[in-house]
């Protein structure tokens, strides 16, 4: 599965802001104030399962994994990570990494549809994109 054909679904691009690129994995931010939400969408066309990836790329999307994850525990102090890779809605292969805190809007169910989207401060995601960065080596 080559990299060459494959683009971001048009619902991930909407849902979310662009951090870069890993060897792997685009990494995007979800437009939703309420959690530090993260995507990791390995760029391979047709990818729609964690299997579809061969077993070299199943290794690297772990490595990238974790350290996405964290980066992003270090960086909000979370009390609790939710890593998930679901594809209910948008079937491209992405996986979800969600720094949960005991008092937010959700906790403890899962984020999903619990609050519409807010919207961001657009200098304090900037602030929370350019740690993260500089924390999975982008920056």
């Amino acid at each position: 599965m080559p990299a060459s054909n494959w683009s971001l679904h048009s619902q991930l691009k909407k849902d979310t802001i662009d951090i870069g690129d890993l060897p792997l994995c685009k990494v995007l931010v979800i437009k939703d104030a309420h959690y530090p939400w993260l995507l990791l969408v390995p760029r391979r066309d047709g990818a729609v399962e964690i299997i579809d990836l061969d077993e070299v790329e199943q290794a690297q999307l772990m490595t990238e994994t974790s350290r996405v994850a964290r980066a992003l525990k270090e960086i909000t102090r979370c009390d609790k990570l939710n890593i998930a890779a679901l594809g209910n809605l948008v079937p491209q292969l992405h996986v979800h990494v969600i720094a949960r805190r005991t008092s937010d809007a959700a906790w403890p169910r899962p984020v999903w549809g619990v609050m519409p989207p807010l919207a961001h401060d657009a200098e304090e995601v900037q602030n929370f994109i350019n740690a993260l960065r500089r924390k999975i080596w982008l920056g």
